[in-house]
């Protein structure tokens, strides 16, 4: 069995979106983040550019909301 990489990062990427909606943080930044990682991995496997792009710009965003969180 393989991993989905594309679909399971959909789904926490959606999480992610609904916690923040509702305003549950700091959950909401791991869900999207986690999301974000996989959907990275999935462009880098692809070796997808318009997926890395995206995606791959976003990971060092989340990296600094996390720390963010823990340093404050």
């Amino acid at each position: 069995m393989t991993i989905k990489f594309n679909w399971v990062g959909t789904c926490l990427v959606l999480i992610g979106i609904l916690l923040t909606n509702i305003n549950i943080y700091p959950v909401n930044i791991f869900f999207h983040g986690l999301g974000v990682l996989m959907w990275t991995i999935h462009g880098f496997i692809l070796k997808d550019k318009a997926i890395l792009t995206n995606f791959g710009f976003q990971v060092p965003i989340f990296v600094f909301g996390i720390s963010s969180y823990f340093l404050s």
